[in-house]
């Protein structure tokens, strides 16, 4: 973990989206060197499934160290920034760091997105760090070494982070564009950096997104208000970049990461817009899975993995044995927790259409299309297919990494994950 050195004793820092997750981190981790925190967010009444609000959020920070100031901010909603700007300065008397972490996110097609979300990303993500920038800068001119921090990713163009959720890449890849423009507006006057994770980060939209078990293969928070600290505590002069969180820490000395983990020792998931990293962690992830599988396995004299146990004389296509031992599996308690139906586009050598139906008393699983229409439609490779279903490649993970693409929707295909956990002790 990166030590406190104090640098920022009596800053002022406005962070969006603090009263939970990510945000917070920074405003505690900053909090313990004695700063003051402006907790600008939405809620202010507990939310029925989102832990925090702008109120507890200030009682932790204060707690810790520093002097909070909760505000109800909908970055969508300028006035609401121009009132907590204002209401920061009369109180603190200035500005000295701003920190853009407020977002919103739909992994959805293009077909898929609804006009709401859409507007609803591009408000929050680009127009609302555009505007707090905007507002806030005015004032951190004034300060001694202000900074800006946006918390979004290097502009990786490569067409495997557009196809499978176009509008949300957009927005995010406008939150970097601020900072490219900024920093070089304000260059020698405020500093403007990016910060993204290498790794995915445990909060509460990670397990919306991931569902159950996701936890596992993220890092804490932690490492992000660490590495935001040490972005913030540098001088003005360094303006212009695009940090990962475990490149810049490692730079500063940082050995031991597994601190950071939730699940140390556990494959990690890679962050979007990182295509080295995906790959490389992807092949860790299923090397490890394999591992995991491999107890029931032995090797032959010529090295070959072989079953312990006698296998059929016939066997069937991978493809085909993965949805008969689905079938097999099938139950009304699966039908009733799912109530989904689920289309595959597979390609490769077992390309064809297939599916699951979740919803038709009893269930059914087969070749062909569903008998009734489908609320999911999932597209991979064969080979892919049946990687997910035996647990060597995690839904997640396929989907982040660009090899499985959803259309329809995507809280039942998380709902879909859950029933494979249960499924793989039997594939």
């Amino acid at each position: 973990m990166l030590p406190n050195t104090g640098k920022l004793a009596g800053c002022t820092l406005f962070i969006t989206g603090a009263s939970r997750g990510i945000g917070k981190a920074i405003a505690l981790k900053a909090a313990k060197d004695g700063a003051n925190i402006v907790i600008a967010a939405k809620t202010a009444e507990p939310h029925p499934t989102l832990p925090g609000t702008i109120y507890t959020a200030a009682a932790e920070i204060e707690a810790a160290g520093g002097k909070a100031l909760p505000c109800i901010v909908n970055v969508r909603e300028e006035q609401q920034i121009i009132n907590a700007v204002e209401k920061a300065v009369k109180t603190f008397g200035g500005i000295d760091i701003l920190v853009n972490n407020a977002s919103a996110i739909s992994l959805t097609g293009t077909l898929e997105t609804e006009t709401k979300k859409v507007n609803l990303m591009m408000d929050v993500n680009v127009r609302g760090t555009y505007l707090t920038s905007k507002t806030c800068l005015p004032h951190l001119r004034k300060s001694r070494n202000p900074h800006i921090l946006n918390l979004s990713p290097p502009m990786n163009l490569n067409p495997m982070w557009f196809k499978n959720h176009c509008a949300y890449t957009i927005s995010k890849y406008g939150m970097s564009m601020c900072v490219l423009g900024m920093a070089e507006e304000f260059r020698g006057e405020v500093a403007v950096n990016a910060l993204w994770p290498k790794t995915a980060i445990h909060t509460a939209a990670m397990d919306m997104l991931g569902g159950s078990g996701i936890e596992k293969q993220c890092r804490k928070t932690d490492i992000l208000a660490d590495a935001a600290y040490c972005i913030l505590t540098k001088p003005k002069s360094f303006t212009g970049n695009f940090v990962i969180d475990e490149v810049l820490l490692r730079e500063e000395g940082i050995k031991d990461f597994d601190v950071y983990a939730i699940a140390p020792g556990h494959p990690l998931m890679p962050d979007f817009f990182l295509d080295v990293e995906t790959d490389m962690t992807a092949m860790k992830q299923e090397r490890y899975e394999e591992k995991q599988l491999s107890g029931s396995q032995q090797e032959g004299p010529d090295g070959a993995k072989v079953k312990t146990e006698s296998a059929p004389a016939k066997p069937l296509s991978p493809v085909a044995e993965t949805f008969r031992v689905i079938q097999g599996a099938m139950s009304e308690e699966y039908v009733r927790t799912t109530q989904g139906v689920f289309q595959f586009e597979l390609s490769g050598e077992e390309g064809g259409t297939w599916y699951i139906d979740l919803k038709t008393k009893g269930g059914s699983a087969g070749s062909g299309k569903p008998p009734v229409a489908a609320d999911v439609v999932m597209s991979m490779s064969s080979g892919d297919f049946v990687k997910m279903f035996t647990g060597k490649l995690k839904p997640t993970l396929a989907f982040m990494s660009g090899k499985l693409r959803i259309k329809g929707n995507m809280a039942l295909a998380i709902k879909l994950e859950k029933m494979l956990t249960q499924l793989n002790s039997k594939l």
